[in-house]
């Protein structure tokens, strides 16, 4: 066969490790490499370094090898060509015209991107079909459009790695994830720190220009193109050496040396980035400020009674095993409540029933996605860096809100109206000794609407009510954690359920409809024999966004939270700050349980409870308390900032909005409150000792 067929993958392949050695060269010489290296040790690293990027090449090629083995002209001929553009021409009036298509369901721009790319080839497909004298021109266009969307990469690639060992002197970890999550902030930071016209006019410039001489020594290439015995020789050695690849990459990273720089720039950053996208953490000691572990646990135990991580809760007065469901409402922030002055009567089943509730007026959410807001509930802990416990692999066998209910005798389960096995729910509450109710439970007449992220919250409603008439039965105090999904994009919900159309998709409707779906859910539950021995735990997951003025914005971590039992709870408002992390363990405390624990929220009720909340997002961690916001950040930065109440017509425990004044000086003993506490939970969660 001839060799020249690969001709593209060799010049690409060797532009790509000629900008990796560049890169190595640079981090020898970056001024943050502050470590001195042997002769030997640059030659390992180098070896290494070049063995890596072969094998990450071989890897990342794999989309144009795809391109490669699916050009043919055999495809064109009657009558295959004539039912590939029909199918074609099919998919994209699917994606155009069906209004509940898979597409449309996800929200957001990703119909648009759908569209586009199914309606972008069909146009190239019927253009190549119905033009064959134009055939080979079209596909030297988009065989070097292909070429140009490589080489950026890898230039793009380069840049980015540069500027992330400039801030951070590593190769690329969660960070560079989080960068992913948080667009907007990222383009915007990069655009007010660099010169981002002539930066941005380089890179184009030399992409075109690379792109322009591969194009030129290749393009030949695809005048003859190999025929179907010569693509299985091709694929067949691409697949051998992709599983080569996979297998020598990971031995290569884990080679260790004495220097940590060694270790990072003989990597490369495409393997550092998959691993942190799967591990999903951020290794706290190596990029947060620090203090003596001892020191750090005193100062952070020195909250409860006594002063231990295993500590024993005892009630002076006999407990009460009523059942409890904790329902946690996707995406509710507490500016959404007509209490918090809201005026569009979105809320009006929860206001109310904040009313005759226990309503802890000042509680502020851990984090930003559901899987924290589960984490806060679930585990009761401060979120740590990374992603949330949920979604790592050692996150089984915790000690939970679960857990404590099991040793008191009930039945314990999780309900969710989508696919547990999203964001990783399944695996955690199995893992952790939960049952599951979600939508693989349903049959099709119990479900008169659902989108991509579940059935109905009405839906799951009547659901709820089934599994807790059966544990009921069963004579088994139980306890339910619902999680609820229709205040989620692309917020459509059944018509003619509330005066918004379901069809508006707009926020305003999904938080309206969940608020119906709630007063369903009561009224239901209210003519069942078990109502009046269950107590009931409203509380937000997390804000609807958090974007803001600031790194932690402090109205985007404001929640909504109540305890209702009729005859039980007497209504009232707890108006100290709080966090998410202290709700079930109060819960804890008015059923009076006896039990060892390992939470690190506080019963707001005991004399020893302090006042304080932890907001964080993936990578900065904060602490509220006494009136300041203190922020601690990668590469062991600290802020601080002072908290003022901004004027308003609302009583104080309701206004939502601050002032955040950054500090020229920090406040020394709340900074090291804030390392303490997030050094404590990485260190006990690293060592296990957060497991029952």
């Amino acid at each position: 066969m001839d060799i020249k067929k690969i001709k593209p993958f060799l010049y690409l392949g060797i532009f790509y490790l000629f900008i990796s050695l560049i890169l190595r060269v640079i981090f020898f010489f970056h001024p943050i490499t502050n470590a001195s290296f042997g002769f030997f040790e640059v030659i390992k690293i180098v070896a290494v370094g070049l063995l890596t990027d072969i094998l990450v090449f071989v890897l990342a090629s794999s989309i144009l090898a795809l391109y490669f083995l699916f050009l043919s002209n055999s495809k064109y001929k009657k009558p295959y060509g004539y039912i590939i553009f029909g199918l074609f021409a099919l998919a994209f009036i699917y994606t155009a015209f069906v209004p509940g298509n898979i597409f449309r369901q996800y929200g957001g721009a990703f119909p648009k991107i759908a569209m586009s790319f199914i309606g972008l080839k069909t146009v190239l497909f019927g253009l190549m079909l119905f033009l064959p004298l134009q055939r080979i021109r079209i596909r030297n266009v988009l065989y070097f459009i292909t070429l140009f969307l490589y080489v950026m990469a890898i230039i793009f690639n380069g840049v980015s790695e540069y500027f992330f060992w400039n801030e951070f002197g590593v190769r690329y970890n969660f960070i560079a994830v989080d960068y992913l999550i948080y667009t907007n902030e990222v383009i915007g930071n990069i655009m007010e720190s660099y010169p981002i016209i002539p930066l941005f006019s380089a890179i184009l410039g030399l992409t075109l220009a690379v792109t322009w001489v591969i194009y030129k020594k290749t393009k030949n290439e695809l005048l003859t193109l190999p025929s179907f015995r010569q693509k299985l020789i091709l694929l067949s050695t691409f697949i051998l050496l992709c599983r080569i690849s996979l297998l020598v990459v990971p031995k290569l990273d884990a080679l260790k040396s004495e220097n940590t720089f060694s270790e990072q720039i003989q990597a490369n950053g495409l393997p550092k980035f998959y691993h942190a996208f799967t591990h999903n953490e951020l290794d706290f000691f190596q990029f947060y400020p620090t203090l003596n572990q001892e020191v750090a646990e005193k100062t952070f135990l020195k909250q409860f009674n006594p002063p231990t991580l295993r500590r024993t809760i005892i009630s002076s007065n006999p407990e009460t095993r009523k059942n409890v469901v904790l329902i946690s409402i996707e995406s509710l922030s507490a500016e959404y409540l007509a209490h918090y002055g809201n005026t569009k009567n979105i809320t009006p089943f929860l206001d109310s029933l904040a009313d005759k509730s226990l309503m802890f007026t000042n509680v502020y959410a851990t984090g930003n996605r559901t899987v924290r807001g589960l984490e806060a509930l679930t585990l009761c802990i401060p979120p740590t860096a990374g992603e949330s416990i949920i979604k790592r692999e050692n996150n089984k066998n915790k000690f939970t809100t679960g857990s404590v209910f099991k040793s008191k005798g009930y039945d314990v389960k999780f309900l969710y109206g989508g696919y547990s096995y999203f964001d990783n729910m399944e695996d955690f509450y199995k893992g952790n000794g939960y049952d599951i109710v979600d939508r693989n439970n349903f049959i099709p007449k119990e479900i008169s609407f659902s989108n991509v992220w579940g059935v109905a919250d009405e839906d799951m409603a009547k659901k709820a009510i089934q599994v807790m008439n059966a544990e009921a039965k069963s004579g088994k105090p139980f306890f339910n954690h619902w999680m609820t999904v229709s205040n989620h994009r692309p917020f459509t919900y059944p018509e003619g359920k509330i005066d918004i159309p379901g069809d508006a998709k707009s926020r305003d409707g999904g938080v309206k409809y969940t608020d119906y779906s709630l007063r369903k859910f009561f009224e239901m539950a209210k003519k069942q024999s078990w109502y009046p021995n269950t107590v009931f735990v409203i509380i937000s997951d997390h804000c609807a966004s958090s974007a803001g003025k600031t790194e932690l914005p402090m109205d985007k971590y404001r929640i909504p939270a109540m305890i209702f039992s009729e005859g039980f709870i007497a209504p009232q408002q707890f108006n100290q700050l709080m966090s998410q992390i202290d709700v079930m363990p109060t819960l804890f405390g008015l059923l009076n349980f006896n039990y060892e624990s390992q939470f690190l929220g506080q019963d707001v009720f005991t004399e020893n409870f302090q006042p304080k909340a932890y907001v964080a997002t993936y990578q900065d961690l904060g602490l509220i308390k006494d009136n300041y916001l203190t922020i601690i950040s990668p590469t062991r930065k600290v802020k601080q900032y002072s908290l003022t109440l901004q004027k308003s017509d609302l009583p104080d425990n309701f206004k939502l909005f601050y002032d955040e004044t950054l500090l020229q000086k920090n406040t020394g003993y709340l900074v090291n409150e804030t390392v303490s506490a997030y050094q404590s939970t990485s260190y006990w969660l690293k060592e296990n000792k957060l497991n029952k």
